[in-house]
């Protein structure tokens, strides 16, 4: 099945060709129309797929319908979603979360986009197998105590629009 990106978006990518292998360190989803000072929803997932700026995947498209459509007072406001991964290497079959998975840039992607966010949305669900990134991650918010923090109840790849986002305690 084909995702398109929601409807009265823009959208810009940032991919890596390294050592053959294709890494996705940052997908950003402005609103048009959005007011200047709107503010922004950083959401760190797993691992990119095939999202760029033409299609969505399924993930980012039900991120975009939660954020922008939906009217969810937890993101009231919010004119732009930037995507991070934990992983940055874009694949859809058979992911292992190996540490060449990770890519050359991506700590600094995930440490940019949080910083620059008003909200942070854990996106990878209730389990997470991959410990030390899952650690590097909470540490980078938890110098963020300023920022608001949700979680989703799961992978939004499964995801229910009921009570799909929760509180985050850090």
């Amino acid at each position: 099945m084909r995702y398109l990106h929601i409807n009265d978006v823009v959208v810009k990518a940032e991919f890596s060709t390294e050592n053959g292998v294709l890494y996705r360190y940052r997908l950003e989803v402005s609103k048009l129309g959005s007011p200047e000072g709107s503010l922004t929803v950083c959401a760190v997932m797993q691992n990119p797929s095939y999202a760029n700026e033409e299609v969505a995947d399924k993930s980012v498209q039900f991120l975009e319908k939660n954020i922008f459509e939906r009217g969810l007072h937890e993101f009231s406001g919010v004119g732009r979603l930037v995507v991070v991964n934990q992983f940055a290497r874009v694949q859809t079959n058979g992911f292992m979360g190996e540490d060449s998975d990770i890519g050359e840039r991506n700590d600094l992607a995930i440490s940019n986009a949080i910083a620059e966010s008003d909200i942070v949305l854990v996106a990878w669900g209730a389990a997470n197998r991959f410990q030390a990134r899952k650690r590097f991650v909470l540490d980078l918010l938890a110098s963020q105590k300023h920022k608001k923090f949700y979680k989703t109840r799961m992978h939004p790849s499964r995801g229910r629009y009921d009570d799909f986002i929760l509180p985050l305690e850090i």
